[in-house]
């Protein structure tokens, strides 16, 4: 296993649409066990391969019941009943924005042997987890959805960001 760079927001890739996976093969199993060794070294609760520069329809979560893998995931139900709640990305590090998102969600997806699955969750958690990723896998970041702040202001804060770590780094220079 190893740990893999988590891209950011402004890399291109984070908008590309993933592809499927048509043969799961030991170059796969080691991208998903990496991917869960980047997420959990990033103290994160869901990682999609394309936030490690992979465009595969692959997506690793654990929100504390232990570690979920979807592969090829497709959203089957999403309840009409949703609700607004802070979230966060680990390609958008430091920022949280409000999103809607529904309160239980039914994915059917291929486990790591291949076998398919249905994963029903009726924990918003755990619905929100898959929601968010699975949207990663067709280039979509959670700020395209925010309610508030706006992805205006997300993109400004981050922009603010950069700008005052590159001021820092000159200043030591000196």
């Amino acid at each position: 296993m190893a740990l893999r760079t988590i891209r950011i927001t402004g890399d291109e890739i984070l908008r590309k649409t993933s592809k499927e996976v048509k043969k799961i093969t030991p170059r796969t199993l080691e991208l998903i066990d990496d991917m869960f060794e980047t997420m959990y070294d990033a103290q994160g609760v869901g990682l999609a391969a394309v936030q490690v520069g992979v465009l595969r329809r692959i997506v690793t979560i654990d929100v504390g019941d232990g570690p979920v893998v979807l592969i090829n995931p497709e959203i089957i139900y999403k309840s009409e009943e949703e609700y607004l709640e802070a979230e966060g990305c680990l390609s958008v590090p430091g920022e949280q924005g409000y999103t809607y998102r529904p309160e239980e969600v039914s994915v059917k997806a291929l486990d790591r042997d291949g076998n398919e699955r249905i994963i029903e969750s009726k924990d918003r958690f755990f619905s929100k987890a898959i929601c968010h990723e699975l949207e990663h896998l067709d280039g979509i970041l959670y700020t395209d959805k925010t309610v508030t702040p706006t992805k205006e202001q997300i993109d400004e804060m981050i922009k603010q960001r950069e700008l005052e770590q590159k001021q820092m780094e000159e200043d030591e220079e000196l």
